[in-house]
């Protein structure tokens, strides 16, 4: 496995060493620098033609400048700062997920974090080597990490709220992310960031103070010149981030002594340290040509918890954890970026020809933990073990040309085509045999408690190739009327191909007043992840009523798997999405208010099945029998996998509105008031598979409480409001987001319940000393709001779930941070 990656790693590297390491974005000449607090800012995602601005577009596209991101608390979370600027993306926080703990998913227009493709200047990035597995948002999905990418690389983010897979190729369907990275030939930054939560709250058996999860982080920049006229960016950032814990008070029952004030979970944020630095570069040839590069890489360890094991957990070994025991997940995370090119002028067309290589490694592994098959081993017991870890890499070459034609229109229309070749890879390595095994003939559980390492029969090295090609018009037909006609064809080696295609308008009425809308149609192709992550896990299940919680080992097997085929699993297949939307844009002086409604459906989405095995109330027990009968000689209590044939419809509305007042006396005020209404219906499930021979049970591969996560586990409405003043020195920022409830399902329906509505208000000041020096403190959720606790009857008898981790907004409560910056 390891020659297949250093080849392609040499390959890339090169490529780009070929082409220069320079900077800029994919497919459209790069923009010179705009000043980003104005209404006209220029964009680059959704449109190939050059100078097109976010308010004369043809697609709603928000742009969220870096320095924006950076006033959201200590900044050092990129995922979070775009959540709670944009209405549209949400970050929930799950916790005892076991690798998504890590590797959180962000989600747009209440969709799969999959269906939305991340770009970085433009190309496209990276997902992650993690597949989400366990029940938070996201189950069953691999997606991008927006935190490998610090706020303080970015000079801009641009959010393309809109169907764009005829574009940009897969993962498009709910929009496109660019990460557009900070270009400077001079000048500099340095930031200190200090942070901690001080915070009151409830749970389910009492109230609790903490003061924890302190975040500390040094990040800065720098711009450099390259010759006379070339530049170099470098920026980079440390930050450490200490453990938050809302977990409940245990149960007297399963305290050692029986008191009924103790908290022996961990349930919050995990253990971070993290180092990032980036490259950006650009530097002309001569002729009209330029070669550009951007580089990066972010090395990470994090530590989470598993469930708490009760002193009197079948699985605790009594001589070496007489009060039970923590089981703890570390990761060792490491994401590499390398990116180059050269574009210019030739034959009349503005060529771009890029290669870019990514490649991000999960190492795991797992303490303070026990494989109590092997009991005490006379006080040497193994507490420590190396779990084993995943590997992905991506290697993309592209030729991308763009040239105005002339068709005796109202102006030439902007022609862009280009080809493309991508390969991907994926890994998963087995850990030491004590982190996976079971010792013969011993009647307790086997593995690493908390996080079973990956066996040799997980073990996999696979690879794909694609190639697509595409060709994309933009022009005027007359003064009012702008037209857009995209259309790509891809061709995998693993699935076959697909096609996809868009039309888009735009009618300006006048200056102030116009109106928009698009039909796309779309597609995801199943991750390699999907396709051959496989392993048995201990998870944590709650089944009947009265509610009882219990930890069982479920196995997920590839869609290969002689276990997947019994029980009706088949290749997987592309999901294919149509996209409708609408809008209205309305500008006059320093007001502007855009409206866009969308509709998004999706036919095969790719699940996760239901944990196959265990007695659900809406399967019969002549089905969990027949099911059992498969799975329990291989020794597993559950099989899953994925599997093709949910179809869903989302229906929403977005509204950004914005006033800007500049005054001589009192300053500059901008309000901004932005609201997503997002609805989804699941319009069809997958039943039995044809000729699987067991008796037909409604919901039998995906039940009501996965049905209910897709319509009900996100926002309904997410509204934020926010006013900034500044005056000299001076400034404020004061911001209100109000979160809808949103529903914690079950299957069993009376154990489902809200997380409740709730309004956070953050409050910021700062001052610009004289000399570049600035400092800035303030708070996130003054009024340290958090969701509704997680009702004792649910939670587990060690108390390990405190709040719902499907809240919108976490729930950490008060922070207090400052911020001490130098500019130069």
């Amino acid at each position: 496995m390891q020659i297949g990656h250093g080849r392609r790693a040499l390959l890339a590297f090169a490529s780009t060493s070929a082409l220069f390491m320079a900077s800029s974005a994919f497919a459209q000449t790069t923009p010179p620098p705009v000043d980003t607090t104005e209404v006209g800012e220029i964009i680059v995602t959704g449109t190939r033609t050059i100078g097109r601005s976010r308010l004369d577009s043809i697609a709603p596209v928000d742009v969220i400048t870096g320095e924006t991101l950076t006033r959201s608390g200590t900044g050092t979370e990129t995922a979070t700062a775009l959540a709670a600027t944009a209405p549209s993306i949400n970050f929930p926080r799950p916790s005892i997920s076991d690798g998504s703990d890590h590797v959180r998913p962000a989600t747009l227009r209440g969709l799969a974090p999959d269906q939305t493709l991340v770009l970085i200047n433009g190309q496209r990035g990276h997902v992650s080597a993690l597949v989400n597995v366990n029940g938070n948002l996201g189950r069953g999905s691999t997606a991008f990490d927006l935190n490998t990418i610090p706020s303080v690389t970015l000079g801009s983010v641009e959010v393309l709220r809109d169907g764009a897979s005829a574009q940009y190729g897969s993962d498009a369907i709910a929009g496109v992310i660019n990460l557009r990275l900070r270009e400077a030939r001079e000048g500099g930054g340095l930031t200190f960031n200090y942070g901690r939560y001080d915070t009151s709250f409830d749970t389910a058996r009492g109230s609790q103070d903490r003061k924890d999860g302190t975040q500390k982080s040094v990040a800065g920049w720098v711009g450099l010149p390259l010759g006379d006229d070339g530049f170099l960016t470098v920026s980079g950032e440390l930050q450490s981030r200490d453990r938050t814990n809302r977990a409940d008070f245990a149960d007297p029952r399963a305290v050692s002594n029986g008191a009924a004030d103790q908290v022996i979970g961990h349930y919050g944020d995990p253990e971070v340290d993290a180092q990032s630095i980036w490259f950006n570069a650009g530097k002309p040839l001569g002729g009209g040509w330029e070669a550009y590069g951007f580089a990066g890489i972010q090395h990470k360890e994090t530590v989470s918890a598993a469930t708490a094991r009760a002193f009197n957990n079948p699985n605790n070994v009594l001589a070496v954890y007489p009060n039970g025991f923590i089981p703890k997940i570390g990761t060792d995370i490491v994401d590499y970026n390398l990116y180059g090119g050269v574009k210019g002028s030739a034959a009349g067309i503005d060529w771009d020809i890029s290669t870019s290589y990514g490649r991000n490694t999960i190492d795991y592994r797992v303490f303070d933990s026990i494989n109590a098959s092997y009991g005490n081993q006379g006080g040497m017991t193994q507490k420590e073990f190396a779990a084993g870890g995943l590997e992905y890499d991506q290697f993309t070459l592209g030729v991308d040309g763009v040239k105005p034609i002339s068709l005796g229109l109202y102006e030439p229309v902007n022609l862009a085509f280009g080809v493309e070749y991508r390969t991907e890879s994926f890994g998963q390595s087995a850990g030491e045999p004590k982190s996976y095994d079971k010792l013969a003939g011993s009647t307790q559980g086997g593995g690493a408690q908390g996080f079973p390492g990956f066996s040799p029969a997980n073990v996999i090295d696979v690879d794909r190739n694609n190639w697509s090609a595409y060709v994309d018009l933009e022009g005027k037909l007359t003064e009012a009327l702008s037209v857009g006609l995209a259309g790509r064809y891809e061709d995998y080696s693993d699935f076959g191909d697909q096609l996809t295609g868009k039309l888009s308008a735009r009618y300006d009425f006048s200056h102030s007043f116009a109106v928009r809308g698009a039909v796309s149609t779309g597609f995801h192709a199943p991750a390699l992840q999907q396709q051959y992550f496989s392993y048995v896990a201990t998870n944590l299940v709650t089944t009947g009523n009265p509610p009882v919680t219990n930890l069982i080992q479920s196995g997920t097997f590839r869609v290969d798997d002689p276990v997947s085929l019994a029980l009706g699993s088949k290749p997987l297949e592309p999901e294919t999405s149509t996209n409708y939307s609408l809008g209205a844009i309305f500008r006059s002086g320093g007001f502007e208010l855009t409206v866009d409604a969308y509709q998004i459906e999706i036919k095969d989405r790719i699940i996760l099945s239901e944990n196959l095995g265990p007695s659900r109330p809406s399967q019969s027990a002549q089905t969990t029998n027949a099911v059992l009968a498969i799975i329990q000689p291989l020794g597993v209590s559950s099989a899953r996998f994925w599997t093709n044939g949910l179809d869903t419809t989302t229906k929403g509305i977005d509204v950004v509105g914005r006033y800007r007042v500049p005054t001589d006396t009192i300053g500059r005020f901008d309000f901004t008031v932005a609201g997503n209404y997002n609805e989804t219906t699941v319009d069809k499930v997958p039943g039995i598979p044809t000729g699987l021979a067991i008796p037909v049970s409604p919901n039998f591969l995906f039940d009501t409480a996965n049905i209910l996560s897709f319509e009900k586990g996100t926002p309904k409405y997410k509204v934020v409001g926010s006013a900034d003043w500044t005056l000299g020195g001076f400034g404020v920022t004061a911001k209100a987001t109000y979160y809808d409830s949103v529903l914690v399902p079950n299957n069993t329906t009376s154990n489902n319940y809200q997380t409740g509505s709730g309004t956070l208000f953050d409050l910021e000041g700062r001052y610009a000393f004289p000399g570049g020096v600035g400092l800035a403190v303030g708070v996130n959720n003054l009024t340290d709001e958090y969701p509704n606790y997680t009702p004792a009857a649910l939670n587990a008898l060690t108390g390990s779930v405190g709040f719902p981790q499907y809240s919108p907004y976490g729930f950490n409560g008060r922070f207090f941070y400052g911020r001490l910056s130098y500019s130069f």
